[in-house]
């Protein structure tokens, strides 16, 4: 498919027009632009949905938010055409997406991509108008509700025309939650000779961020090992293949810590030793105390955030043991501060790390999950669910509420 001349791709995507919470996503056909020379045309076969789309989804101000556009950032799906300089795949060839790096600076040259230099502005400002309503809509009407928010392109006319309505696209390079999408060269990591059928491909879609960022934050980026005393903090996706990643390190101790019984019970089936359940505790001060029962007063060796919530991460810090390790995996709040007793911690010789997508090179550590998955030591069947596309917000009902672990779209 030449970048130059016209094409007729078409799609159904899920347009956020503001944020989720406020009704601001709607299901809708829409018409792609022609492919650049660094880009490939994915047919998604299954995207996942998580927190951090509704995170950025919900924004109104930062990292170039601008509305309407796509969100999606754990697609699977079958290349159809490919720009003129792109060598990791070809049509037909089965892909996993993933976030987008550089690939020039430091970090990336030194295989730390997920903490790239230009991590923000590759793959969450909202920098391309990538597709356009493929139907007649009102645009006053669309925009009308989330004008705050929404774009200068997006909001100076009151035409309906969809010729003149662009809608931003390559949310971590891919915007996945489409049924066709244009994804940057980058964000792609070619599976052929992998994956053998749809089903094990939509399977696989949570590979690209959740999962890996659990997994590989335990396994990559802390060096877990036997000797290792490991608490997880919220027991999502993330979480909880945190979890299953500290089993398969052989982790001496390895305590799930959140307040919904359902996702503590599937901890211990996925390998945690024991739980701690918060909902119980009269203050969640007492979470410390519990953790050190449990560690028979020496505290933990890894301590891993997935929750985001700056009470827990300060308990998280306080149940770290001496030359232990706090792993900042989850998305806190933009202005939330952690305050660090500066002696207690230097005598102490704790670490506090922030960590992204699991410090991984997708490129080898995405296959290599594949093969933990088909080996049974990743057992993604226990924490996602599929749901056609059309039902997206049953799915994020499912999600918010605890009923589901990992959501994932098919189309």
């Amino acid at each position: 498919m030449s970048p130059t001349t016209p094409h007729s791709a078409t799609a159904t995507a899920i347009v956020a027009y503001g944020p989720y919470q406020a009704g601001g996503w709607k299901l809708q056909d829409v018409a792609l632009r022609p492919l650049g020379d660094s880009e490939v045309l994915v047919d998604m076969v299954a995207s996942g949905i998580c927190h951090t789309d509704l995170h950025f989804a919900g924004m109104d101000a930062g990292y170039g938010v601008c509305y309407p556009r796509i969100m999606g950032h754990e697609g699977a799906g079958y290349v159809r055409a490919v720009g003129s300089q792109v060598t990791v795949a070809r049509p037909g060839n089965p892909v996993l997406l993933t976030f987008s790096p550089c690939n020039d600076c430091e970090p990336c040259r030194t295989d730390h991509p997920g903490h790239c230099v230009d991590f923000n502005a590759i793959n969450f400002e909202t920098r391309t108008d990538d597709y356009r309503v493929a139907r007649e809509v009102s645009k006053a009407a669309a925009c009308s509700t989330f004008s705050s928010s929404s774009s200068s392109s997006s909001s100076s006319s009151s035409s309906s025309s969809s010729s003149s309505f662009t809608i931003h696209g390559k949310f971590f390079g891919q915007s996945s939650l489409a049924s066709v999408a244009i994804v940057a060269a980058t964000s792609v990591i070619n599976v052929a000779g992998l994956v053998h059928s749809r089903a094990e491909l939509a399977r696989y879609a949570p590979l690209g961020c959740g999962i890996q960022t659990g997994s590989g934050a335990i396994i990559q980026a802390a060096r877990a090992a036997a000797h290792d005393r490991v608490a997880v903090l919220g027991l999502g996706g993330v979480g909880l293949s945190a979890v299953m990643a500290a089993k398969m390190q052989g982790c001496a101790i390895i305590v799930g810590v959140d307040r919904v019984a359902s996702r503590l019970t599937l901890a211990r089936e996925l390998g945690a030793t024991h739980v701690v359940d918060t909902s119980t505790l009269a203050s969640l001060s007492d979470l410390g105390d519990e953790v050190s029962r449990i560690t028979g007063g020496r505290g933990t060796t890894i301590t891993l955030d997935s929750s985001g919530v700056p009470a827990l991460i300060r308990q998280g810090l306080g149940m770290t043991g001496c030359k232990g390790r706090l792993v900042q995996v989850g998305v806190a709040p933009a202005t939330a501060v952690l305050e660090i007793p500066i002696f207690e911690f230097m005598v102490a010789g704790k670490q506090y790390m922030g960590v992204v997508q699991g410090d991984v090179k997708p490129q080898t550590y995405i296959p290599q999950m594949i093969r933990w998955v088909q080996e049974g030591k990743l057992a993604l069947d226990r924490i996602v669910k599929l749901y056609p596309a059309t039902e997206f917000e049953a799915a994020l009902k499912d999600m918010q509420s605890g009923a589901t672990v990992k959501p994932v779209l098919v189309w």
